[in-house]
């Protein structure tokens, strides 16, 4: 259920001409009332901003804690070509107008996204990777961290700090891509240090279709690493887990948009049920 009102599902329906309507029972709303809003498409945002009215409308003096782990519209941070909004900001203004107490949101794709927002508490790719028995296994066995491009690698660096005991650092290092900004597409992808025989973990906060990992791990092969694996907190896989098979070992992420169907434990491997301090 993409809402859930202290845990519990809400009830919605469209009608005929589209609009959404949302009811809840007035007996799980508290004094502190939490809302999960997992926020996938339009009306899943139209949804929580009518669960929001409907609960003040239960109690007005209610104090509200929204939790978004996937902060949508927020990749569209910056203004890459004239005549284009910035979506990040019509979002946040959505959210702040709902005037809550606090928002928890997961590995936002920017600092831009917690700039924009009121009262906002973030939860980083290091606290889910720390808490992870992945973040064991990656200073056990001395992985190196990479991250995909220079917009992943402040990230990354501080994931590896998280995760490097007193006398062990692992590794960073940096790949880097041209793309086209007016049609997304990758049109180089580059990685020029030295990973020989090692095992090598892609970390991002999102996955869609998963071409930029792709180019970057045919690179990491013809540089004969032992191992690739990928960690993105938001999998969103738009083209489904078939096309990164090929170039991963395992693929771990805090939640994806895919139904348990599309799933595959034995290769995708996700946090969110594990992760508690939010």
């Amino acid at each position: 259920m993409p809402i859930l009102v202290n845990d519990s599902p809400i009830k919605t329906f469209n009608f005929p001409g589209g609009e959404c309507h949302v009811s809840l029972s007035p007996e799980v709303i508290t004094p502190k009332t939490i809302i999960q809003g997992i926020l996938n498409s339009a009306n899943e945002i139209m949804a929580l901003l009518l669960t929001v009215d409907a609960i003040r409308r239960i109690l007005p003096s209610v104090s509200i804690e929204l939790v978004i782990p996937y902060f949508p519209y927020a990749r569209q941070d910056r203004v890459c070509n004239q005549g284009e909004s910035l979506s990040v900001k019509v979002m946040t203004d959505l959210i702040n107008g709902l005037k809550c107490d606090r928002v928890v949101i997961i590995d936002p794709h920017s600092d831009v996204t917690s700039a924009l927002l009121d009262n906002c508490q973030v939860v980083t790719q290091a606290d889910i990777l720390a808490q992870s028995d992945l973040g064991k296994t990656l200073q056990k066995e001395n992985w190196v961290l990479i991250a995909p491009d220079a917009g992943a690698e402040k990230k990354t660096f501080e994931v590896a700090k998280r995760l490097s005991q007193s006398e062990q650092y692992l590794d960073v290092f940096c790949g880097s891509k041209i793309r086209d900004t007016k049609t997304g597409k990758i049109l180089a992808t580059t990685f020029h240090d030295d990973v020989k025989g090692r095992k090598v973990l892609l970390v991002d906060d999102i996955c869609d279709g998963g071409r930029t990992f792709i180019e970057l791990a045919k690179v990491l092969q013809e540089k004969q690493v032992q191992e690739i694996a990928l960690y993105v907190t938001h999998g969103i896989f738009s083209k489904g887990l078939q096309p990164l098979r090929p170039y991963f070992s395992h693929i771990y992420c805090y939640h994806t948009i895919l139904s348990p169907d599309q799933q595959d434990t034995n290769f995708l491997i996700i946090f969110s049920n594990s992760y508690t301090s939010v």
